[in-house]
């Protein structure tokens, strides 16, 4: 059983949800095409992509900036910036939490990205080369840049509490979530947290992203398979998850409509190999486990299902398997595992905030998302979730890892 949890005023809990992703844009809308399993995954469309070995994604097809920012912050801002605003304006209404009406230095916004603003650098780069220096705008000072979505959440709530951004590839909206809970537990009463990309709309964003050998399986709107026999390579994809974390006491005492989960347990470990290369055990993935589990105060067997990472590779997710046998013993043979990320692409810093905002639905909804494209189950010792499912949940742990090494773990709980 749990024990010895922190003072009320020290626990973290989750009271609002907002989602921008290439199935639904909102939280519910997501939610339940995740949850009937649709396939977000298209070909590249808003530019030619037929030169590139990645011709497939995840792509936000239905956002419409208009209607959350503003046309004089449009131009001064990047699309992953839009997104990250609009997924916040949604959590905030969902938690019926208005920054203006709190102390502005107890609400603090802490986010992750992986790219940054990449089309609005390509745009005044191509100005740069055709028209020249002075053709550059002066907002390319700070729309490209990674603490540009915290930076502009900042601004747009007038929130001045401590925050920061957060690069961790893959890893960096569970480390975003991470750094919320330190944050309340230092007295902070509110944080906006969570992570938004923009990774596919432009040929420069592609082009870095031709040196990650786990992307071999962007050739197809089926092709991201994780933990199937089949598995080739994962897909990337865009969108923005933002999670509003509170502090218990703040929430009960302002008589908040929900109290969705606490965040119970994190870590992070780095698995120390080169970027172009990936791990070559399971030693960091399983630490950043045991970690979360020991922080969160809670055994293997009460963790109730996992929402893991799945790299869509077969070392990859070999190496998952081994983490999670490692971390949890005989319970881990045991445990329902999700993929909910295959119905939309490895979303990068979003990827981890999607993950468990997916998590955090389940508790409430007690019914665990499926992992689509999976035919031929690679791991007869692994519980795979392929179809939505009923489950009686009340603790779940969320797995992420980033290319270049990053691994981290969140244990998410029901409120108590």
């Amino acid at each position: 059983m749990i024990t010895s949890l922190p003072d009320p005023g020290r626990r973290a809990v989750v009271t609002g949800l907002g989602v921008v992703a290439p199935t639904g844009l909102g939280t519910e809308a997501w939610w339940a095409a995740t949850l009937r399993g649709e396939n977000g995954i298209r070909p590249i469309e808003r530019f030619d992509a037929s030169r590139y070995r990645i011709r497939y994604a995840g792509q936000v097809d239905d956002f419409d900036p208009d209607a959350f920012v503003d046309k004089r912050l449009r131009i001064q801002t990047d699309r992953w910036t839009w997104m990250g605003l609009a997924a916040t304006q949604m959590a905030l209404s969902d938690a019926a939490f208005d920054p203006a009406a709190r102390d502005a230095d107890a609400v603090s916004v802490i986010t992750a990205s992986s790219s940054g603003g990449n089309e609005f650098a390509q745009d005044e780069i191509e100005r740069l080369w055709s028209r020249g220096p002075r053709a550059v705008g002066a907002y390319m000072s700070i729309a490209w840049f990674y603490a540009a979505t915290t930076g502009q959440i900042s601004i747009r709530h007038g929130c001045k509490g401590a925050s920061s951004a957060l690069a961790a590839e893959g890893a960096g909206g569970l480390t975003a979530l991470g750094h919320a809970r330190r944050t309340i537990r230092r007295g902070v009463e509110a944080v906006i947290s969570g992570g938004a990309e923009a990774s596919v709309g432009n040929p420069m964003a592609l082009t870095c992203q031709h040196s990650n050998p786990a992307l071999d399986g962007a050739t197809g709107p089926d092709a991201y398979r994780p933990f199937d026999r089949r598995a080739a390579g994962a897909v990337p994809g865009e969108g923005a998850a933002i999670l509003l974390v509170e502090s218990l006491r703040e929430a009960r005492d302002r008589d908040a409509p929900q109290v969705l989960a606490e965040i119970l347990g994190y870590a992070a470990t780095s698995d120390g190999v080169a970027p172009h290369r990936a791990a070559t055990g399971s030693r960091g993935v399983a630490r950043a486990i045991t970690r979360a589990l020991e922080d969160a105060r809670v055994e293997p067997e009460q963790i109730d299902a996992v929402f893991a990472d799945g790299a869509g590779t077969q070392r990859g997710d070999e190496l998952e398997v081994q983490a999670l046998a490692t971390a949890l013993g005989d319970h881990a043979r045991l445990l329902p595992v999700t993929v909910p990320k295959s119905m939309v692409g490895r979303l990068y810093a979003a990827a981890g905030a999607l993950d468990a905002t997916a998590a955090v639905l389940a508790l409430r909804d007690r019914c665990l998302p499926p992992t689509i494209n999976v035919e031929k189950p690679a791991f007869a010792a692994l519980d795979l979730v392929r179809e939505a499912r009923e489950a009686d949940l009340r603790t779940v742990l969320v797995v992420a890892r980033g290319h270049g090494g990053f691994n981290a773990a969140l244990v998410l709980s029901r409120p108590q």
